[in-house]
């Protein structure tokens, strides 16, 4: 009995080693390689429109080999942030815009909103 059970482990074992390479080779001859693995572009133009009407402003994006990068239409390049449209709306129309009015964080990661849209917490003065 304990022959069976040998021959019964190294059979699985056996299968259960080679099932994974016939999933990675037909992943490979269906996708092109791992190219399926590696992330997509929002779109091939970002658009991006002001929060405090500005108006709108759009760009070219491109992969790189850090991520991505969308440009603005003085034609320089910028790696995009949250988004690349929230990135090119931020460094573009609504770059003068800060809720302080100090230039401190002008045009960085902190004037994007975030995964929820632009969350505004209008909070009144005390009463």
């Amino acid at each position: 009995m304990t022959r069976f059970i040998t021959r019964a482990v190294l059979a699985l074992a056996l299968i259960a080693g080679a099932a994974p390479v016939a999933v990675v080779s037909s992943f490979e001859a269906e996708a092109g390689g791992w190219r399926w693995l590696e992330p997509r572009p929002e779109a091939d133009i970002a658009v991006a429109r002001s929060r405090f009407g500005n108006g709108t402003v759009s760009g070219p994006v491109r992969g790189t080999r850090v991520g991505y990068e969308v440009r603005k239409p003085n034609g320089t390049w910028i790696a995009c942030r949250t988004s690349c449209s929230e990135t090119l709306r931020v460094e573009t129309v609504d770059l003068h815009e800060n809720l302080d009015g100090t230039p401190l964080g002008m045009g960085t990661l902190a004037q994007e909103c975030g995964i929820f849209g632009c969350l505004d917490l209008h909070l009144g003065r005390g009463r």
